[in-house]
């Protein structure tokens, strides 16, 4: 069992930065793919990126490619996701997830799942 706990979130300008964190239970987190995930009002749950265990294979959604980097810590069984240039389409909750050995863009593939850490972007 793993539970996670996102931090981060908050209200920015649009153009602004945020650093969102993860923290996950467990001793074998480094065992654990990670993803990021987003979800506005009315709308589907998207991916954001997502990250393997030992951090060598990273996928980014096209819409933040060049404005985010996610990043884990195995030491700290923490994985972050730092947003630049947000927008104010970038506004929802934020929800990181893990699965079992590998990164994957799908969210019906993640067994675990954090409460969520609102962003919202102001124009």
């Amino acid at each position: 069992q793993v539970q996670l706990v996102e931090s981060g979130g908050g209200l920015v300008q649009a153009g602004g930065s945020l650093r969102l964190s993860c923290a996950a239970s467990g001793r074998t987190f480094s065992s654990y793919g990670m993803g990021w995930f987003r979800q506005a009002p009315g709308k589907e749950r998207e991916f954001v990126a997502t990250i393997s265990g030992g951090g060598t294979i990273i996928y980014y959604a096209d819409f933040v490619k060049g404005r985010a980097t996610i990043s884990r810590d195995n030491a700290k069984n923490e994985v972050y996701l730092q947003m630049n240039s947000l927008k104010p389409e970038d506004t929802g909750v934020y929800y990181c997830a893990a699965r079992r050995l590998i990164a994957s863009k799908l969210p019906s593939d993640y067994n675990y799942w954090g409460q969520g850490t609102q962003i919202t972007v102001s124009s």
